[in-house]
């Protein structure tokens, strides 16, 4: 189980309101969780605190019998068992798809291994700029779940591809999903999506967990 309370303020910016995110909630081991909400609610806030690359004010984040942050810790990324995919693929472009699924673990026989799983096993050579946006986002998966993460988080990841490639991508995200078992956190704007993967919805609202369906 995965839990935590996380209170981090935003200030605003010209193009972008301040708010509050303060939300409290578990995650039960192996569930698949989406996360619903308008642009400023506070999704994106609320993956990068739990993986670390933004740190809350206050609270506490505890995955299993390990602790992430509290008052006096804040583990970085590195040091959590946090696999995260974003929007933007976040590729190293001057890797290929093997080595930037390697670079999660350091161990290319093992990113072969999740290449494959992926169905990307004949695209390990190549670099970003020579792959589509939906085999990007599958060396992205790759490089996420090669470090065999308690926790997977989702940003967006599948908004940057046409509907065919989001079809068949989010058949994937649900095969290794329960192949793997790993406790997943989506954050998407596609109800459709939630519908298929989610097994549970939490909606947020300026900050703050407003519905969990």
């Amino acid at each position: 189980m995965t839990e935590f309370y996380l209170r981090k303020h935003r200030r605003a910016t010209p193009h972008y309101p301040g708010f509050t995110l303060e939300v409290e909630f578990a995650l039960m081991g192996g569930s698949f969780t989406g996360v619903l909400g308008p642009s400023g609610s506070g999704k994106t806030t609320l993956l990068r605190c739990l993986a670390g690359l933004e740190q809350a004010d206050e609270g506490f984040l505890r995955c299993g019998d390990e602790k992430w942050f509290d008052s006096s810790l804040h583990r970085p990324p590195q040091k959590r068992s946090v696999g995260m995919v974003f929007q933007d693929y976040a590729l190293f472009p001057h890797l290929s798809a093997l080595d930037n699924t390697a670079y999660a673990t350091g161990d290319r026989r093992d990113a072969a291994g999740w290449l494959e799983r992926v169905g990307l096993s004949k695209y390990a050579g190549q670099k970003p700029h020579e792959l589509s946006g939906g085999q990007k986002q599958r060396v992205a998966l790759a490089r996420a779940l090669a470090r065999r993460p308690k926790l997977l988080l989702l940003d967006e990841p599948l908004s940057a591809v046409d509907e065919d490639m989001r079809t068949d991508l989010a058949k994937l995200l649900a095969k290794i999903q329960r192949e793997t078992g790993v406790t997943t956190l989506l954050v998407t704007h596609s109800k459709a999506e939630m519908a298929s993967l989610c097994s549970e919805v939490l909606e947020l609202k300026d900050g703050k967990l407003v519905n969990r369906r």
